[in-house]
C-alpha cells in the first residue's frame, strides 16, 4: 500500500497539542502588555494648535503650574487656561508672533483654542485633582517632568493597576504642600516623612486611599 503522508506528519498531533497548551498563555501575555495602557497610551504626544512649550514656561521661566491650571486645587479638573491667561503676558511679550496668532484670535473673538487633550481617563473612572493635591501628591507623580517637555506627552499609563500601586503605598509620592508643583522635588531623596510634617492636615494612616471598586467607579 503506497504511503500517502510523509513521516513528519506523525509529529503533527504532538505539535498541535503543544501549541494548544502554549497559545492561551501567549495570548494572555500579548494582550497583558501590548493591549495595556503601558503600551497603547504611554508616549501619546498629539500636535497642538499652538506650539506651547512647557519646557520654556514651566522649566526655564519657572512658572507655577497653578498659574495656568488654576482650578487644580479646588476642582476635580485641572482646567485648561483661557486665552486671557496667555494674553496677560503676551500683550507685551512676543505680541506679534505668528505662532501666537490663534491665541490672539481667540482672545479677540471669544472662541476657545481647540487644545488636544493628552491625559484621558475612561468615562467610567472618576479622578479628582484637588483631593490628590490636598493629600500631597505632586504633579510630576502622574504627569512626569512636564517642565522638560517641549510638547507634552503621556508618561504614565494611568491604568487601574498603576493607580492601585500608589493607593496601596502612597508614602513615596507624598510631599510638603509647598512642593506640590516643584518638578525637581523627590520625596525619597529629600527624606520627607509625611507623618512628621506639622503642616499636613492628615497623617498617612488617615488618608485611606480607596482600593475598592466604588472609589473610582461611581
Amino acid at each position: 500500500m503506497p504511503v500517502i503522508f510523509p513521516p513528519w506528519t506523525n509529529k503533527l498531533p504532538l505539535a498541535t497539542a503543544a501549541f494548544a497548551a502554549i497559545a492561551p498563555v501567549g495570548a494572555i501575555v500579548f494582550f497583558w502588555y501590548w493591549g495595556s495602557p503601558a503600551f497603547t497610551d504611554v508616549g501619546y504626544q498629539p500636535i497642538q494648535p499652538v506650539p506651547f512649550s512647557h519646557q520654556l514656561h514651566a522649566g526655564q521661566l519657572g512658572m507655577d503650574c497653578r498659574y495656568c491650571h488654576n482650578a487644580v486645587e479646588r476642582s476635580p479638573y485641572a482646567a485648561v487656561p483661557p486665552s486671557e491667561t496667555c494674553m496677560n503676558c503676551h500683550k507685551l511679550v512676543l505680541k506679534d508672533s505668528v505662532k501666537l496668532a490663534k491665541v490672539r484670535e481667540s482672545h479677540e473673538t471669544g472662541k476657545a483654542v481647540e487644545w488636544v487633550r493628552v491625559h484621558m481617563l475612561p468615562d467610567y473612572a472618576y479622578f479628582d485633582h484637588s483631593v490628590h493635591l490636598a493629600a500631597g501628591v505632586g504633579c510630576a507623580s502622574c504627569h512626569g517632568r512636564v517642565d522638560q517637555m517641549k510638547l507634552v506627552k503621556q508618561e504614565k499609563p494611568l491604568s487601574m493597576g498603576w493607580c492601585l500601586e500608589c493607593h496601596r503605598a502612597p508614602e513615596k509620592h507624598l510631599r510638603p504642600k509647598s512642593e506640590i508643583t516643584n518638578m525637581e522635588y523627590d520625596p525619597v531623596k529629600a527624606g520627607y516623612k509625611p507623618d512628621e510634617d506639622p503642616d499636613r492636615v492628615r497623617k498617612v494612616s488617615q488618608l485611606a486611599p480607596p482600593i475598592h471598586c466604588s472609589g473610582c467607579h461611581r
